[in-house]
């Protein structure tokens, strides 16, 4: 990706790494966050402090081990695991992340659409299909300048929309201070908390940041990738503090109606273009993601994976697709989703533990790219961490189809 040797530097670096959290604020996200807040005030915002130093960990490991051997996290498993084993990870890793986008894809769409109908009473299926022409019109341009700056500035947006109205929550600043750094666990929290984490550490994403990564620098990297990470956390942290100045039944539409009557009319169309924003931003970002994993475990800088390529374009179109189709018709993708589901319950271990392994590994990387003590002891809990979570959401699945 020679174009990425332009974007690596500062304002350019920050433009190119919003895409991660255009990627993981999306409906989920929103509806996640903005319960908590709903259901518990401030008490599960440092499970939220908790997912962004975990997804800086994480997503930076992926982009130092890039930079430092050259190579794709997905081209560094083919290195360190040969033959048949090889071949089957790869398979599964690539499988794994295609069927999360899509099975997610429609519910991206959707909760843009949901975003719109807060402020337009046009039919949903017009919004659905005018969407879903704009996001194949960025991808298929191929151009991850034109598809990163677009995202850059609907992330703005979206957090221009959620801060806004997430400011004018009755908060003090000390209250906000503590809840940050010191954990709680009210009662009947314990999915929410995971889901605050399982929304933000998304195992795609490492996949997507490793192959933005490559011609950068370290410390170009670190300069715009760890801002941008923090900026989606400022945003979580709005939409929380959004939530918060509701009670009652939870709903899209009694949150905005609930900030309409204590803010204003403007309150409800700022947080209708944020559910907008954080729908079109994941419904861009996922088939994106899809395809990026695709090139980074098959590719090999072969052309036939570059982003204007047959390949690339087949996984987004597929992801995309399928997302509309879901969306038009109605049809929720229940099975896709709870296999989806399972899928990441063992691919975000897998992948948390492999990035551990090859940050140590003195044969992949040059010392001075191999982990610290300090690090890895901050990653031991972040893996650790992540691992009971994949596992914890792999065993919800399996005791939710006996």
């Amino acid at each position: 990706m020679p174009k990425l040797l332009q974007m690596g530097k500062g304002s350019a670096g920050l433009l190119l790494w919003s895409i991660i959290p255009a990627a993981f604020i999306g409906p989920g996200t929103v509806t996640t966050c903005s319960k908590a807040g709903a259901s518990f005030g401030l008490a599960l915002v440092w499970a939220l402090t908790f997912s962004i130093i975990a997804t800086m960990v994480l997503q930076e490991a992926a982009a130092r081990i890039t930079i430092a051997s050259g190579k794709t996290l997905g081209q560094l498993i083919g290195t360190r695991y040969r033959g048949r084993t090889a071949t089957w990870l790869k398979v599964f890793l690539f499988g794994s992340a295609a069927l999360g986008c899509t099975a997610y894809q429609a519910g991206n769409l959707l909760g843009a659409v949901s975003g719109l109908q807060l402020v337009s009473t046009t039919p949903p299926k017009y919004w659905l299909a005018g969407l879903g022409l704009v996001a194949a019109i960025l991808l298929w341009t191929g151009s991850i300048r034109i598809i990163t700056s677009a995202m850059a500035i609907i992330v703005f947006l979206m957090g221009l929309a959620f801060v806004v109205v997430g400011v004018q929550a009755p908060v003090s600043a000390p209250a906000l201070a503590k809840s940050l750094v010191v954990p709680s666990f009210p009662e009947g929290s314990g999915l929410l908390i995971i889901g605050l984490i399982g929304t933000t550490v998304v195992p795609y994403n490492l996949f997507l940041g490793s192959g933005l990564s490559k011609g950068q620098h370290v410390s170009e990297m670190r300069k715009s990738l760890l801002p941008a990470i923090l900026i989606g956390g400022i945003i979580s942290l709005a939409i929380v503090l959004t939530g918060a100045q509701v009670s009652g039944e939870f709903s899209f539409a009694a949150l905005a109606a609930t900030l309409e009557n204590g803010l204003g009319p403007w309150a409800g169309d700022f947080f209708g273009f944020g559910l907008f924003a954080a729908g079109i931003s994941s419904a861009i970002t996922a088939p994106f993601a899809a395809a990026i994993t695709g090139q980074a475990i098959f590719g090999n800088g072969r052309p036939n994976w570059s982003t204007r390529s047959r390949n690339f374009r087949l996984v987004w179109a597929v992801v995309l697709g399928a997302g509309l189709l879901f969306g038009l018709t109605g049809v929720k993708p229940i099975p896709a989703i709870i296999a989806a589901q399972a899928a990441n319950g063992f691919l975000l271990p897998i992948v948390a533990i492999f990035l551990w392994m090859v940050v140590n590994d003195r044969k992949l990387l040059p010392k001075r790219y191999l982990n610290s003590h300090a690090a890895n002891a901050l990653m031991a809990v972040v893996v650790l961490i992540v691992t009971g979570l994949g596992l914890y959401n792999l065993w919800k699945v399996v005791v939710g189809l006996l």
